[in-house]
């Protein structure tokens, strides 16, 4: 007789001979009534007589898939825990994840690695997702708490696909769920994610995986310190925001093996973020850092979001440096190591990143937003690197993953390298004025493009990500959000004047078709 696990439709506490019929999540079995509210045994003929108790134990697939589907965002899983994921998405994630490997042939190493971040519902959700997992008789390799790049390296190492749980920079009542092909290769709502959810009340095998735990931060601090060239920081203070998220795990690791002396605030694990949301990208939750920079009189700064995949930097002045600028600085420092090689930036970044890849040697190249687009992009290219406005940061020596730690050493690196200051040198990368992001909620994102489209039609460039503008005097980028009802503007302009009357351009014409 082979042992089946206990049933998940009913929630029964003993193991069948058989599962219920029916039981979507515990895979096909005989014996048992979806209509009845009491477990009726198996065809065995034993019948434990439990009661259904919520729907967490047997709401139908019909209904889990549209909640699966409904946490599922363009380029991720992201929801409340405890509320729309739960611990039973988590594991018929991992369940369906299993399965779409192993069917797919992309198993790769022949296990699946999964990492989680400091949330307080981390460790249960990682676990179902695990159990998930191990249902399908795939083997898991755990690496516990983890950065996002972390995990991608483990992924990229050991070509093996990937599971991240974590919601990233979103506040700490929510967690989600990053996933990865072998190699680090992105997955995404329309490659990937669409087919795990539909694969997610697979029967489970007969023969359940095994499961370890590896430790990798020694190996990813090897990693991040092989791809680039530290020693121009040695004996310089950075003060880190690390905002309680993962940043407090990588970031005094990876300093202290660079010799780079530092100062770490909010640098305890907490997945409830008490100090503030572990969100850089809102400038309120920038000016504890900048603060922090001025007081102890740092040479820069870094803050890291939730999940420590995106770094924002700050000057000795205490001031925010945007993602453009980074992006800028990456560049020049990898092209005068590798002149001539390909870049990549997303086109809300500022005009000068695309100046700055060409007086540097590069080739530059310009994408949608959107990271599962960059990386194809930099697969088909060669791309060495990528950036986006929003400081995310593509390396071809990383599997083409983003990494914040990896972006900041190569930005600070570069200034250091010119004997310069991050205050002083930003100006050079920084010769327009920009709006930032406005954005507007409108009743149909689509049809509101339609009409920038046509109204702008004389001032167009381009429709690569929404409608790409060029005034003379100004110019920009109207597109629509990956998950909300919003349109996004970001307009620049060589002077404040200029950018006033863009700015006021774009609104009008967004605003009429609101």
């Amino acid at each position: 007789m082979v042992e089946m696990p206990p049933c998940r439709f009913y929630g029964c506490a003993v193991v069948h001979q058989y599962r219920h019929r029916n039981c979507r999540l515990g895979g096909v079995g005989q014996g048992a009534d979806r209509s009845r509210s009491r477990c009726v045994g198996t065809a065995a003929g034993e019948a434990c007589g439990t009661e259904r108790t919520g729907t967490d134990n047997h709401t139908p697939m019909g209904d889990l898939g549209k909640e699966l589907h409904a946490i599922c965002t363009k380029y991720d899983i992201r929801g409340i825990a405890d509320a729309t994921f739960t611990e039973r998405h988590a594991r018929a994630l991992g369940n369906g994840f299993a399965a779409w490997c192993t069917k797919s042939d992309r198993l790769g190493a022949g296990h699946i690695v999964v990492g989680r971040d400091c949330r307080v519902s981390g460790e249960r959700l990682s676990e179902a997702f695990i159990e998930g997992v191990l249902d399908q008789g795939c083997d898991v390799v755990d690496i516990g708490l983890a950065s996002t790049d972390m995990l991608y390296a483990a992924s990229g190492q050991s070509h093996a696909p990937g599971a991240m749980l974590t919601a990233s920079h979103n506040p700490a009542q929510y967690n989600g769920i990053k996933l990865t092909g072998p190699g680090a290769v992105p997955l995404s709502r329309e490659y990937g994610i669409s087919e795990i959810i539909a694969a997610a009340d697979a029967p489970p095998t007969t023969q359940r995986g095994r499961r370890r735990t590896e430790s990798w931060l020694e190996r990813f601090v090897e990693l991040v310190l092989s791809s680039v060239d530290t020693g121009k920081l040695q004996g310089k203070v950075v003060a880190v925001d690390a905002a309680n998220g993962m940043g407090a795990l990588i970031a005094p690791a990876v300093l202290d093996a660079a010799g780079i002396k530092h100062r770490i605030l909010y640098g305890e694990l907490d997945g409830t973020f008490p100090n503030h949301p572990a969100n850089p990208l809102e400038a309120e939750n920038l000016r504890d850092l900048q603060a922090y920079v001025v007081g102890e009189q740092a040479w820069a700064g870094i803050a890291f979001d939730g999940d420590a995949d995106r770094a924002f930097l700050v000057d000795g002045r205490g001031v925010g440096v945007s993602g453009s600028t980074t992006t800028a600085l990456v560049a020049e420092g990898i092209l005068r190591r590798a002149p001539g090689e390909r870049v990549l930036y997303n086109l809300i970044c500022s005009r000068a990143v695309r100046e700055t890849i060409e007086a540097c040697g590069g080739t530059p190249i310009r994408t949608p937003v959107g990271h599962s687009i960059i990386k194809r992009i930099m697969a088909e290219t060669g791309a060495v690197f990528g950036g986006e406005h929003s400081a995310h940061y593509y390396f071809r020596d990383f599997w083409r993953a983003d990494s914040g730690i990896i972006a900041a050493l190569h930005a600070l690196t570069i200034v250091a390298t010119c004997e310069s200051d991050l205050a002083t040198m930003r100006g050079r990368y920084e010769p327009y004025v920009a709006s930032g992001e406005i954005n507007h909620k409108v009743a149909d994102p689509a049809a509101t493009l339609a009409h920038v489209e046509h109204v702008a039609a004389g001032i167009t460039t381009d429709l690569l990500d929404g409608v790409s503008l060029d005034a003379g005097k100004w110019w920009g980028n109207v597109r629509r959000s990956n998950t909300e009802p919003f349109v996004r503007a970001n307009i620049e302009a060589a002077d404040a004047g200029s950018l006033a009357e863009g700015i006021a351009d774009v609104n009008a014409m967004v605003l009429a078709k609101r």
